[in-house]
């Protein structure tokens, strides 16, 4: 099986030197195409900025990428060879709607940031899986669990993995695995290389 895994954050510019991210490591997504590899399978990792290195894999195909819309670009074009999909990646909600060219100056006075909405990378995936297995992931605050249970839904897919703010950049967090068919599995305390292996074997492997 090929697994299509995505992982990290996204980097939107403002300018040549400035841009919106978020806290994520790729730890998670870095986990999963291990695990993968371990089962015997091959994963297409599409990665996002990270300090993470990643041993040299045969099993592995990492692509990296920067912006959301790099991110989905590359998935298109992996997804159609991939038999399930992992989608962990923290791609920004927005990106900045006219990146400046060079480096605007600091004037001090207040500015504005216009910016539009990123593409739904999982649920434009999702929407042609057939029956291929997809899992993703919900980081949630307030009403956790029913937020992560409308994900899974709303998106079709076959599982979704819930966690907190504290996951990020740690390598044990609470996660809690959501079926589609309504049963969920906490895991407190849980390491994310746990979390990637019970991934892969609800995958079949």
């Amino acid at each position: 099986m090929r697994i299509l895994v995505t992982a990290g954050p996204t980097r939107e510019p403002i300018d040549r030197v400035r841009f919106l991210t978020n806290g994520s490591t790729g730890q998670m997504g870095i986990e999963v195409a291990k695990a993968a590899a371990a089962a015997g399978h091959e994963a297409v990792l599409v990665l996002g900025p990270t300090h993470l290195r990643l041993r040299r894999d045969p099993r592995i195909t990492v692509r990296p990428v920067v912006t959301g819309l790099e991110m989905l670009a590359a998935c298109r074009e992996a997804w159609p060879h991939c038999q399930a999909l992992v989608a962990a990646a923290a791609v920004s909600d927005y990106r900045p709607a006219a990146p400046h060219a060079g480096k605007p100056e600091k004037t001090g006075a207040p500015v504005t940031l216009d910016l539009v909405a990123n593409p739904d990378i999982l649920a434009e995936l999702a929407a042609t899986k057939g029956k291929r297995r997809v899992v993703g992931f919900a980081l949630q605050v307030e009403d956790a669990e029913k937020r992560a249970r409308a994900k899974l839904a709303k998106k079709n897919l076959d599982a979704v993995v819930l966690d907190g703010p504290a996951a990020l950049g740690a390598d044990r967090a609470d996660f809690t695995i959501i079926l589609a068919g309504g049963t969920s599995h906490a895991r407190p305390g849980a390491t994310k290389a746990e979390i990637a292996r019970e991934i892969v074997a609800l995958l079949g492997g």
